[in-house]
C-alpha cells in the first residue's frame, strides 16, 4: 500500500500525511504526556511538528543512526510518536512498558545496551537501572538532580532547540524497531523487526482497502490497548494511511477516562485488547458503541460472552467482530469474523471463539507438529503450531540461540497448541506451557464464563497430579455452589474455585494473565503439563 504514492515510513509518517493535506484528526482521552499544552485534538501537521521536535531532543542527546533508543514511560500514544522520532534519525526505537518490574527492565536494558534511555518521572522514581552508568538517560517531565559534571542524565532543558537532522531511513532489511512480547511466562523477549517485516509485510497489507476490514473515509477508528507494544505502531501507520474521518486514542481501561471521548465521537471501528473489552462489558449500553460496525480484538483469547455482549450493544444491523491470532514475532497469522448468529447459544451447541479461521491467504501457512519429534501430524490431531510467514521477525535481541531453536527453515514454532481441521481451520487450544491433557484450559474458560454470567473472568491453571485449578473473578465475592456444580458437571475434573477480584490477578501491560505469577500467588507448584521450551 502506498501512502499517496509513497511507501509508508515510520520516521516521516505524519509529515507524509500532512504533506498531502490529510484531514484525519486524532482525539485523545487525555493530553499527551510529552506535550500536554497541545490538548486532546491533534491534526497531522501538529503531529509532524511534534515528531520533529522530539527527534531534535534525541539528536541533542547524542543519538546517531543505528543507535538503540529505549523508551519507558506511562502508557500513552506518545510512545508511538517517540518511536517515530527515533526512527526519523535512523535510530532503532525500543518501547518498553512502564508495567515492567524494575528487575525485568534491568534485564532488558542489559540485553539492549541502548545509546539512550528515555523515561518519565514515574519510571525515574523507581530508581536508576543497575547498568545506568553506561546508559545516557533523558528524563522527560521534570528537572533531574545530578552531580556536577554528570552528563549521563539529561532533562528536556538540556536538549531543547537542537537542530533537527534530515530524515534518515534504514535499509529495508536492517532493524527498524525492537518490540517486547507480553511476558506472561517470565522475562519478555525482545523481538527485532525490520522495515520489510513490519511495514512492508504487515502495515502495507493492513492499509489495503479490504472490504469490511479497512477504515473508510467516514469511519471513526478507536483504539484502546497498550501503546508500548508493536500493535500500536502497526495500527497507527495503517489507519493513518487509510485516512478515516477521526482516530480516537483511549489510554486507559478506566471507564471514567474512556467514556467521554467514546460517547462524543462514537466509533464505527473499535479495537481493544480483550481485557479492556471485559472491563467495559457493564458499560456497553451507554451509547458509546451504538455505531460500531467492526470490533477488532488481538493480544489474547476473547470469550464468547464478551463478543456477544458488544455485538448486541451496537445499533448497526450487521456488525462483525474480527478476532486475530498471531504473535509479536509474526504479526497476524489467522483471522475470523464472528457475527451475532455465530455467538448465539443453541441447544446442544456451545459457541466458541477457539475457531480462528484459516491462515491469511497467500501470506501465511500453518502446520501442526508433534510436541516431541516436531514431525508433522495428520489433520485433526493436536500438536504444536508452526507457521511460515515473510513477516517473521529477524531475531531476539541477545537471545539468538532461543530464536534459532524455534526456527527450522521457513517454519517457526509459535509455542501454541492447536488443531488444523480437515478443512484447514485452526482450533486453538492453549499455550504449550499451560497445556491441559485431553482438554483445553481456554475452552473450559469459555464454557464457564458462558454458563455463569456473574463471573467476570475465569482462569484455569493445569496442575500435574491433580485437578485443574479454576480462578474466578467475582467482584461481589459470592458464587452459588449449586450453580457452580451444574456449570462444570460435564467438564474435566476441576478443583474448588478460588474467588478473587480483577485487581488481584497479576497481569501484563496488555491485560494478559501472568499465569506463572498467579500460580505462585496461589501456592501452586510451578510445574505444569507443558515443557515451557517454546515460550
Amino acid at each position: 500500500m502506498a501512502l499517496f504514492g509513497k511507501r509508508i515510513e515510520l520516521g516521516t509518517l505524519f509529515e507524509d500525511v500532512a504533506d498531502r493535506g490529510h484531514s484525519t484528526t486524532v482525539h485523545l482521552s487525555r493530553p499527551l504526556d510529552i506535550a500536554p499544552s497541545m490538548g486532546t485534538a491533534l491534526d497531522p501537521p501538529a503531529l509532524a511538528r511534534l515528531v520533529r521536535v522530539a527527534a531534535g531532543w534525541f539528536a541533542g542527546a547524542g543519538v546517531r543512526p543505528g543507535d538503540r533508543v529505549a523508551i519507558s514511560k506511562r502508557d500513552h500514544w506518545d510512545l508511538v510518536l517517540l518511536c517515530c522520532a527515533a526512527a526519523r534519525l535512523g535510530a532503532v526505537p525500543v518501547p518498553l512498558s512502564a508495567c515492567l518490574e524494575k528487575d525485568v527492565l534491568d534485564i532488558l536494558l542489559k540485553r539492549l545496551d541502548p545509546a539512550l534511555l528515555v523515561v518519565d518521572a514515574a519510571r525515574w522514581a523507581d530508581g536508576r537501572p543497575v547498568n545506568s552508568a553506561t546508559i545516557r538517560t533523558l528524563v522527560l517531565d521534570r528537572d533531574v538532580d545530578r552531580k556536577p559534571g554528570d552528563s549521563s542524565v539529561l532533562s528536556l532543558d538540556d536538549v531543547r532547540g537542537h537542530t533537527v537532522p534530515a530524515p534518515r531511513r534504514r535499509p529495508a532489511d536492517d532493524p527498524l524497531a525492537i518490540l517486547h512480547t507480553s511476558g506472561t511466562t517470565g522475562v519478555p523477549k525482545l523481538v527485532v523487526h525490520s522495515t520489510r517485516t513490519l511495514l512492508r509485510r504487515l502495515v502495507d497489507f493492513e492499509a489495503h482497502r479490504w472490504p469490511v476490514l479497512a477504515a473508510r473515509p467516514d469511519d471513526v477508528a478507536a483504539a484502546a490497548f497498550s501503546f508500548a507494544h508493536g500493535r500500536a505502531l502497526a495500527w497507527t501507520a495503517a489507519v493513518s494511511a487509510l485516512g478515516p474521518e477521526k482516530m480516537v486514542v483511549i489510554t486507559s481501561a478506566d471507564w471514567d477516562e474512556a467514556r467521554p471521548p467514546l460517547e462524543e465521537h462514537r466509533p464505527t471501528i473499535m479495537e481493544a485488547q480483550p481485557s479492556t473489552f471485559v472491563r467495559w462489558r457493564s458499560h456497553c449500553r451507554t451509547g458509546a458503541f451504538d455505531r460500531v460496525r467492526l470490533y477488532v480484538s488481538t493480544f489474547d483469547a476473547v470469550h464468547p460472552p464478551t463478543v456477544r455482549t458488544f455485538l448486541n450493544a451496537t445499533g448497526h444491523p450487521r456488525p462483525v467482530w474480527l478476532q486475530g491470532w498471531g504473535q509479536t514475532e509474526t504479526g497476524p497469522l489467522t483471522f475470523r469474523f464472528f457475527t451475532r448468529r455465530a455467538m448465539r447459544p443453541e441447544r446442544g451447541r456451545h459457541p466458541t471463539t477457539r475457531d480462528l479461521g484459516r491462515p491469511v491467504p497467500g501470506r501465511t501457512r500453518l502446520r501442526v507438529v508433534d510436541r516431541e519429534t516436531l514431525r508433522p501430524v495428520p489433520r485433526g490431531t493436536a500438536g504444536l503450531l508452526a507457521c511460515s510467514t515473510k513477516a517473521l521477525c529477524l531475531d531476539y535481541t541477545a537471545e539468538r540461540a532461543r530464536y534459532l531453536r524455534k526456527r527450522a527453515g521457513r517454519w517457526f514454532i509459535t509455542g501454541d497448541l492447536g488443531v488444523l481441521t480437515r478443512s484447514g481451520r485452526l482450533l486453538l487450544l492453549d499455550r504449550e506451557a499451560d497445556a491441559l491433557p485431553g482438554a483445553s484450559c481456554v475452552e473450559v474458560e469459555d464454557v464457564i464464563e458462558d454458563r455463569l454470567p456473574g463471573v467476570g473472568e475465569c482462569v484455569v491453571l493445569s496442575v500435574p497430579g491433580g485437578p485443574a485449578q479454576p480462578v474466578l473473578v467475582v467482584e461481589d465475592g459470592r458464587l452459588d455452589p449449586g450453580r457452580w456444580q451444574a456449570a462444570v458437571a460435564d467438564l474435566p475434573e476441576l478443583a474448588e474455585p478460588v474467588l478473587t477480584t480483577w485487581e488481584r490477578i497479576p497481569r501484563t501491560a496488555t491485560g494478559k494473565v501472568r499465569r506463572a505469577a498467579l500460580r505462585e500467588h496461589l501456592g501452586l507448584a510451578p510445574e505444569t503439563h507443558g515443557t515451557g521450551e517454546w515460550t
